[in-house]
């Protein structure tokens, strides 16, 4: 039987999210195949060993300490030590998705669930995934890049160039922390000023009249394969962290799209294009911008850790397209100690 150090919590804004995603795929593990440690991150950056996922860091948690090159963490104040066989990484955001995760796994000698930290890091920085796809023939909307320490942006002259309405975004950061709709000098202000809590490279993109789709990939190279697309119906003006993750959310998913098999097609295929590029492995969602007036196709972003609540788009687009929850996180694992 294997051993899964899953997991969960994390210094980031998404760090709730996290929570809620673990929730879900531990309940799905197959203990029989499986046997499950878990690993608490709190926000401060401390990894502890649980007894189960929980909001909080219980008094019985146990400090979590690393032993490079030995595929083991040593339980601080004890003679024991946990010797997973793949670490499953339900987090996302800075200190999660970003590779940073990744690369110790890789020092431990431990296989990791999903993307490397290479293609981790890359896939997190949305300036990165842009440039790369851009330079390969995928559509990305065009945008400017605003660095932490730059004079501030004048919104007519960036409206000059990309039209009066505006998105800013962080450049690293998910869930749509960070985002916004600006259509004014002051917006824009406050929005930078934001967007940089968040990261010092921040994106300011032309606004598109699009619908908003998604396409779920699994696999290692070259065996990857897309999902189905799906779209997004949000409530507001654009996709919100509310929108994706409150109770009281009225967004919409759609699954299939209602699209043409052509523009399907296209996108599976871009979807799959680019986690090959970014030398993907594992898992990824992609989301990209159809245009309403020229149908042209436009990537969005790659997400190569995305939510796994039980309403997170990745698993509702493959479970449409015949693979259950618990089949899909069974999968991940065995995907990832292919890769040993």
């Amino acid at each position: 039987m294997k051993t899964v150090l899953l997991l969960f919590g994390g210094e980031s804004s998404e760090h709730e999210v996290s929570i809620a995603s673990a929730t879900n795929v531990s309940q799905v593990i197959d203990l029989e195949k499986f046997s499950i440690r878990y690993g608490f991150i709190d926000k401060q950056g401390e990894w502890w060993l649980v007894d189960g996922v929980s909001a909080e860091k219980p008094d019985t948690a146990q400090r979590l300490l690393p032993i490079l090159g030995l595929n083991s963490f040593a339980i601080e104040g004890t003679d024991q030590s946990v010797t997973p066989d793949v670490i499953l990484p339900v987090l996302h955001g800075r200190n999660g998705e970003d590779g940073s995760v990744q690369a110790l796994a890789q020092l431990l000698h431990i296989p990791i669930v999903g993307c490397d930290m290479t293609s981790s890091a890359a896939a997190m920085n949305k300036y990165i995934t842009k440039e790369l796809a851009s330079a390969n023939g995928i559509n990305v909307a065009p945008y400017g890049v605003h660095y932490a320490g730059d004079p501030a942006f004048s919104y007519k002259g960036v409206s000059d160039n990309l039209g009066a309405t505006l998105f800013v975004k962080p450049a690293n950061a998910g869930s749509s922390v960070g985002v916004h709709k600006v259509t004014s000098q002051e917006e824009l202000d406050g929005a930078l000023d934001d967007a940089h809590t968040h990261d010092s490279i921040v994106l300011v993109e032309q606004a598109i009249n699009a619908r908003e789709l998604e396409v779920a990939v699994l696999g290692n190279y070259p065996s990857i394969q897309a999902s189905l697309v799906g779209e997004v119906k949000p409530d507001g003006a654009f996709y919100t962290y509310e929108s994706k993750y409150d109770s009281t959310s009225t967004s919409e998913v759609v699954i299939p799209a209602e699209i043409s098999a052509e523009i399907s097609d296209e996108i599976r295929s871009q979807a799959v294009k680019l986690f090959h590029l970014l030398g993907g492995s594992g898992l990824a969602r992609v989301d990209f911008f159809l245009d309403n007036d020229t149908q042209k196709i436009y990537l969005n972003e790659i997400n190569t850790l995305p939510g796994f609540t039980d309403i997170s788009m990745y698993p509702k687009l493959w479970e449409k397209s015949g693979i259950t929850y618990a089949h899909l996180v069974d999968q991940l694992i065995e995907l990832a100690l292919e890769k040993k």
